[in-house]
């Protein structure tokens, strides 16, 4: 084959390597625009998965590559004048220009043809006269640009500011310093590269930057290549005590914001990209060299594996887009993480750094304690001993007490609302005492029922359940009976009318579609239906209607009361009535209920103050809310934190922070937790206790959330669908056995898992000497023992 290759930074000659090295027949050719020895940026970092990955592909560039390390596993974090350390982790990195030399030698002996300070032909030629051609022209790509009908590309720029710097002071581990500044928190991210220098990556979010006034700088005009000095030397003071006397070392380092490239397609016909032409992830979870080195990897291999260039470019997408995907959703969590590092400077040094590890969700705390066992026992002590004296040090943090207003709960599990539409006339059945009873007895400390309706007009379906009388009443005070007598959990109700999206199908006989027959007429704020043309169009509800319905909600509370609920829960998410209320999407009303956000909160507002009111006083009320409509226009995670110091303000005990179903139009970001972060944003800038919901589905990410601060309390759902006795299992799993999941004595006999077939340990010794470390690593990088 003939191969052109427009692009010679590390992705595309180790591709132009590999290719070469696999099959010596293809021409190969490679136009760099740069000199040999230009390169921009100082140090590349690898994981040990990567260098593994490098090591088979070719052994000749590892070798050479092994050479030049610096090595290290641990990761300091600097914040409050103390540093926490983490290690375990395996990090190699060297020079780029060095990694450039090693590349360009390789491809050299192997009969690559390279072009340096020469522009590439135009691409449509080289398509007509090379089988593939490789785009691997970075983040400014211009062939992304000439078939960006084909590639699909968005580019989405970030709020940090950021400068990538070099320093001759040489650290020995991953370095996170946090400066709390008069302008706001900034942050350095540094590694060493060799025995001469480290990276000095400076970072801050754009109002930080302006206060600071980087901003006067960065109107000037920069000639290529040409380093904002001014900015440096700002730098230089504001860290001296970091830089401790040593250079800062610049290399075209201007002030930039991240732009995170996604790309639908990698392909257009036989020209295909690689590296940020085609992805970018952000800098904080590892480096763009290493997935354009693994994207080479791939594109070499399928090649190599498949007779046609068409099918192999089709594997190479599928392959590495999930890949990628993957790595972008971590660096997104961790590019956020920073965005938003002002909301985290109250917390402990101890919390703080191990929120700083989890940030991307990638490193959690079971990876953690496989890592480093001697860092999380001291973050578990420190979580302990932040529930008072007496507390049991060895529980896993999701078996740690909570107390939410004046309710004491044994750990930290909610089962969270989930409709079942089962009820007859809203009347609660055997299914729903099996259902919600099963859970309670399963372990978890508060049971939340679905939303119950304050009126049959206020249903979703027929199927929902209500608490508009005193046969529904009555059933319910039954479960709650049961739920204190066999378990030690607390039982809560959520209450709320389902407005716009009422009178419609059970879930499994068409989600929100109207029903067959038997219609009831829905309300909302305005006359805006969830679907257009589908569900109907709601009447505008009169300042005499929000009063009955006010009523109703009122009346329900008092029966919720008396039902003896631990807990009530007002809904104002998803799209409801009160939800629509608070959403400029579906609030257009021109009298005091519409407009600001203030208005549109004033009568959800109003609805919690008189239930408030009517509740017994050491009975908490907390709300859910949706922290973003996931649309263009809508409520926004910003919103979401005024939202819940509006309900902080009014009593509430607690805030649980869902997300969308406001709008049929929404978007979501779906992901392991990926709500977890409005919860977490609410919980540090409005200093209320927050409920994590959605996709938390392991143990694991629950010691995670609530280790790091984001969250008080997890709510989990299918996971309770799947296992009714999920909590008691995962005590069992953790080897935990305390107050916090309590087995009823008829099922102590299982309070252990059962054995599985064959077992084929524990193995008979038959070494002398164990080999292998079993000890945490704590290498750190020092040239001057490496030398000697």
């Amino acid at each position: 084959m003939r191969i052109a290759v427009i692009g010679g930074g590390p992705g595309g000659l180790y591709f132009a390597a590999l290719a070469k090295q696999l099959d010596p027949g293809h021409e190969i050719t490679v136009w760099e625009r740069n000199a040999a020895d230009d390169t921009f940026g100082f140090g590349v970092v690898f994981s040990d998965e990567t260098l593994g990955g490098i090591e088979h592909a070719d052994p000749q560039i590892y070798q050479q590559m092994e050479r030049e390390f610096a090595r290290w596993d641990d990761i300091d974090v600097h914040f409050k004048g103390e540093v926490h350390t983490s290690g375990g982790h395996g990090f190699a990195a060297l020079s780029r220009k060095r990694l450039l030399q090693i590349l360009q030698a390789r491809c050299y002996e192997l009969g690559v043809e390279v072009f340096f300070q020469q522009d590439a032909p135009d691409v449509e030629q080289l398509a007509a006269e090379y089988e593939l051609v490789i785009a691997s022209d970075g983040l400014n790509s211009a062939v992304r640009r000439r078939y960006a009908d084909s590639f699909k590309p968005t580019l989405e720029q970030r709020a940090c500011k950021y400068m990538w710097l070099g320093t001759d002071k040489v650290f020995e581990a991953f370095k996170f310093y946090i400066k709390e500044t008069p302008h706001g928190v900034m942050q350095v991210h540094g590694y060493p590269f060799d025995a001469k220098g480290s990276t000095f990556i400076v970072e801050m979010n754009e109002d930080v930057w302006r206060a600071a006034g980087f901003d006067e700088f960065a109107e000037t005009e920069f000639r290529p290549g040409e380093s904002d000095e001014r900015s440096i030397a700002k730098v230089r003071e504001i860290f001296a005590d970091v830089l401790d006397g040593h250079e800062v070392m610049a290399n075209n380092s201007k002030w930039l914001n991240f732009n995170t490239v996604r790309n639908e397609n990698w392909r257009h016909d036989n020209i295909v990209i690689l590296g940020d032409a085609a992805h970018t992830a952000h800098f904080s979870i590892g480096s763009g060299t290493k997935l354009a080195m693994e994207d080479a990897l791939a594109l070499a291999a399928c090649l190599y594996e498949h007779n046609s260039v068409d099918a192999a470019l089709e594997e190479y997408q599928t392959e590495r887009k999930a890949v990628v995907l993957s790595t972008q959703r971590a660096a997104q969590a961790s590019l956020e993480w920073f965005e938003n590092l002002g909301q985290y400077v109250d917390q402990d040094p101890l919390q703080f750094a191990f929120n700083i590890m989890t940030r991307s969700r990638r490193v959690t705390y079971d990876n953690l304690k496989l890592r480093d066992p001697e860092f999380v026992e001291r973050i578990n002590t420190w979580f302990a001993k932040q529930q008072g004296a007496g507390a049991d040090v060895t529980a896993p943090p999701m078996f740690q007490p909570y107390r939410i207003g004046e309710l004491d709960l044994v750990n930290r599990i909610v089962v969270s609302p989930m409709d079942m539409y089962s009820a007859i006339d809203g009347v609660p059945n055997m299914f729903h005492y099996v259902h919600l009873g099963g859970k309670a007895v399963g372990g978890a400390g508060l049971v939340m029922t679905e939303m119950v309706c304050v009126s049959p007009e206020g249903r979703i379906t027929p199927g929902c359940m209500g608490l508009w009388n005193d046969d529904q009443k009555d059933a319910f005070a039954k479960l709650t009976e049961f739920v204190h007598g066999w378990s030690n959990a607390k039982m809560g109700i959520q209450i709320g009318h389902s407005g716009r999206k009422g009178s419609t199908r059970k879930m499994w006989e068409g989600i929100d579609l109207p029903l067959d027959s038997d219609n009831w007429e829905v309300v909302g704020p305005s006359p805006l239906p969830y679907k257009p043309g589908i569900n109907q169009v709601p009447r505008e509800l009169t300042v005499e209607d929000l009063n009955a319905i006010k009523a109703d909600f009122v009346e329900a509370a008092r029966r919720a009361d008396a039902a003896s609920f631990d807990l009530v829960e007002l809904h104002c998410a998803h799209g409801y009535l009160l939800s629509s209320f608070i959403s400029p999407l579906t609030n257009q009303r021109t009298d005091e209920y519409g407009g600001s956000l203030e208005n549109r909160l004033r009568f959800p507002l109003e609805v919690f103050a008189e239930m408030r009111a009517v509740l017994a006083s050491h009975k908490p009320l907390t709300v859910r809310i949706s922290a973003t409509d996931w649309c263009d226009g809508g409520i926004t995670g910003d919103d979401a934190v005024d939202i819940a110091k509006a309900f902080k303000a009014a009593g509430a005990a607690a805030i649980d922070v869902s997300t969308g179903q406001v709008t049929s139009a929404e978007k979501p970001a779906y992901g392991r937790s990926y709500q977890t972060p409005f919860a977490d944003k609410i919980r540090n800038n409005v200093d209320i206790p927050t409920v994590a919901v959605g996709a938390i589905s392991s143990y694991d990410d629950v010691n995670s959330i609530l280790l790091a601060g984001r969250a008080d309390l997890c709510a989990l759902a299918r996971v309770h669908l799947y296992d009714p006795s999920w909590t008691l299992h995962a005590a069992a799993d953790q080897g935990y056995v305390g107050d916090g999941a309590t087995w009823p004595d008829p099922w102590k006999g299982g309070s252990w898992k059962p054995q599985t077939g064959r077992n084929d340990g524990p193995k008979p010794r038959l070494e002398l000497i164990r080999h292998g470390e079993t000890a945490t690593r704590h290498a750190r990088w020092t040239p001057e023992v490496e030398a000697r």
